[in-house]
């Protein structure tokens, strides 16, 4: 990572594990909180946020003890007002052109908290801007956008951190990939990411916008459509807030909302046993809930995005994931040692039982976090993660390279799903489908005018 000079705001010394009752012996790593070192008012760092939803929300309940946010953009008047309101005491800058934020001298670094088509965008520019920047998970809506992104991380030497906290959730997803380090589990031979399946909707009515509420610009780089939206419980379908996630113009459905969380899992395991080389293939089924031609719904006014399937990716060594809808949420690991089962809930097999009577070395957590400070769990500790590599010009521990990595396998079976189940062979080096040109024309997508992405 490239070195800056200090700022008044470089105060995240390096944090401990161990400040909590929670933590097990494992995450002792080094002495002192955030907490420790935010000695007065100018060490805290000043947030600017794109977008203000739900997630914002979770995302700065957890991190509001280190931050103040002095700007936000959102085109939905009602969330940039409520926000404002309820973390800023009203006294955040407020505007819906997120350009206007990353403009601000008085920002430190960056939250995008968007919908998943406007992720790449603002990311890019805050980079070029000289912002460090967290971005909600996915990170990117095609895999091109990947490219871009990798591409602008290097060059400007940012620090971006991708929200996908279950790498941080130490007692659990954290501690499993421990195991797999300290080979517990022996060779990979499956891993599984269990997402959950898909919604449906009926048709959706063309519906008025919400005054306060800027459509067009929340559509942005996308294809013009309507907005669309019937009320139900418990929350309206619509093309717009939340429900998004299920239409293929702004997002890929479950397999890139969960898979994102759960093939990343997956994608880690393998890359601490040196199997994630690759991945060669693709092939399996999905089910959507509308009638696709050539790639795209031929109904546009439901719910698109697969509402079930059951994936096989091919690794170079021997190594397999599957990607399904019909099992226990959560990632199912088999070696040829055992297997183990982790979700947000647990984390159970006989290689965990077998922890009793023969622990893991007391720092095997801690190796597989890279010897980075561990303070809190989950969300908050992913947050303190963030601010820890902003000051110490480190890669945080969901960095966008290893991200992609996974996420592409996501965007593959998306694509693979989209034409009908079409198998998919894939040069890993090159970041192509082999032999198939209308495969490929869905690695990028096309943006509308005036909302393209320069670099």
């Amino acid at each position: 990572m490239t070195k800056r000079s200090p700022t008044r705001r470089d105060f995240l010394k390096t944090a401990a594990a161990g400040t909590t009752a929670a933590f097990s012996p494992y995450f002792f790593s080094q002495p002192r909180s955030l907490a420790d070192e935010i000695k007065s008012k100018n060490d805290r760092m000043n947030v600017g946020l794109i977008g203000s939803g739900g997630i914002a929300h979770a995302n700065m309940n957890a991190a509001k003890d280190w931050l103040d946010i002095v700007a936000i953009a959102d085109v939905d008047k009602s969330h940039r007002e409520a926000f404002n309101k309820k973390f800023a005491g009203g006294k955040a800058a407020l505007t819906e052109d997120y350009r206007d934020v990353i403009e601000r001298d008085d920002v430190d670094v960056i939250h995008v908290a968007t919908p998943d088509h406007w992720h790449t965008k603002p990311v890019v520019e805050a980079m070029l801007a000289g912002k460090d920047v967290y971005c909600e998970k996915p990170l990117t809506l095609t895999i091109d956008e990947g490219k871009i992104i990798r591409k602008i991380q290097k060059q400007t030497g940012r620090v971006v951190q991708v929200g996908t906290q279950q790498r941080s959730q130490f007692n659990l997803f954290t501690k499993a990939m421990a195991m797999v380090a300290d080979g517990r589990l022996g060779q990979l031979k499956q891993v599984q990411a269990a997402i959950g399946g898909g919604p449906t909707c009926d048709a959706l009515p063309v519906a008025e916008v919400p005054d306060g509420f800027n459509w067009d610009r929340w559509v942005g780089p996308t294809l013009e459509v309507d907005f669309l939206l019937k009320e139900a419980k418990p929350r309206p379908d619509t093309n717009g807030h939340y429900n998004f996630r299920w239409w293929y113009a702004f997002s890929g459905g479950r397999l890139t909302d969960w898979g994102a969380h759960h093939v990343d899992i997956c994608n880690w395991a393998l890359k601490l046993n040196d199997q994630s080389d690759g991945p060669t293939r693709i092939e399996g089924t999905a089910t959507h809930p509308v009638e696709f031609k050539d790639g795209y719904p031929v109904e546009k006014d439901r719910y698109n995005t697969a509402t079930k399937f059951l994936f096989t990716v091919s690794y170079p060594s021997g190594a397999e994931m599957i990607i399904r809808d019909d099992t226990e949420n959560g990632v199912k690991l088999v070696g040829d040692k055992g297997e183990i089962f982790v979700s947000r809930r647990k984390l159970v097999g006989k290689p965990v039982d077998e922890l009793k009577d023969n622990p893991l070395p007391e720092d095997a957590i801690a190796k597989v976090y890279r010897g980075m400070p561990m303070e809190g769990d989950g969300r908050k500790a992913h947050w303190a993660n963030f601010l820890h590599c902003v000051r110490e010009r480190q890669m945080p521990i969901s960095d966008v390279h290893s991200h992609m990595q996974m996420l592409n396998v996501c965007h593959l079976a998306g694509i693979s799903a989209r034409l009908n189940n079409r198998p998919l062979q894939w040069d890993d080096a090159q970041e192509v489908i082999v032999g198939d040109e209308q495969a490929n024309s869905f690695l990028s997508r096309p943006y509308r005018k005036g909302y393209e992405i320069e670099v």
